[in-house]
């Protein structure tokens, strides 16, 4: 057993104390320059479905709901938002692609 002032002793579990700073996070918030790291591919689900999936959409839950009701309707296509990941049913990606672009977002294709 160690003594409190042991240089060598270490604390491996403890109920009780502040919780760790934030300052410790080194992964830094989304960069705002439109360098989020979209990707755009298709996903081809059960029953031949497609299915196009953007991943990496800036901004807050809000936002990123905005811009998903507004690509639904561009594409004129159903979708969802899961987890920040929006899902539009078909194949968008050339139509979705140029939207993101006319906002003036950067993105790439992933996948075949």
């Amino acid at each position: 057993m160690s003594k409190p002032g042991d240089s060598n002793a270490r604390l491996v579990y403890s109920t009780g104390g502040a919780p760790p700073s934030e300052a410790t996070n080194s992964a830094g918030p989304a960069s705002p320059t439109g360098r989020s790291g979209i990707r755009i591919r298709l996903d081809r689900r059960a029953s031949d479905r497609l299915v196009t999936v953007v991943t990496g959409l800036p901004g807050a839950e809000a936002a990123v709901a905005a811009l998903a009701r507004e690509l639904k309707a561009a594409c004129g296509a159903g979708g969802t938002v899961k987890d920040g990941v929006l899902e539009l049913r078909g194949d968008h990606r050339d139509r979705v692609g140029a939207l993101l672009t006319a906002r003036g977002l950067r993105w790439k294709r992933s996948g075949g």
